[in-house]
């Protein structure tokens, strides 16, 4: 049975380790594609991760973003906490988008599991 998986993910990119855990975790389920299918919902400082060309000192967790892209998990930017951090009319990782709270609902609505970090 294939569970429906969403990630809601606050927490800045750099700076503290939950980011980085919320992707990690991402990718181990997306491992298992016949078991479940993985969501991710940027909101407030995370929005941040979605920008391309991130140097963070050999830490970037850009590539572990663009491997949950490669493997085809949606990816959607909360609209107001995008906008309100200037990232409207900047460029986006391929295959990122972004959306609204209407999104995140019917996300969440469809979801068998929610995990916020």
């Amino acid at each position: 049975m294939m569970q429906k998986i969403l990630f809601v993910i606050h927490a800045a990119p750099y700076g503290s380790e939950r980011c980085r855990s919320a992707l990690r975790a991402a990718l181990s389920l997306a491992d298992r594609d016949q078991q479940a299918q993985v969501r991710l919902f940027l909101m407030s400082d995370a929005t941040g991760l979605a920008l391309p060309n991130q140097d963070a000192g050999g830490e970037s967790l850009l590539p572990m973003l663009q491997e949950l892209l490669a493997r085809g998990v949606p990816v959607k930017l909360c609209r107001t906490c995008a906008q309100a951090r200037g990232l409207m009319d900047l460029t986006l990782l391929a295959g990122c988008a972004i959306g609204t709270l209407d999104d995140l609902s019917d996300w969440t609505l469809e979801a068998d599991k929610v995990l916020v970090f």
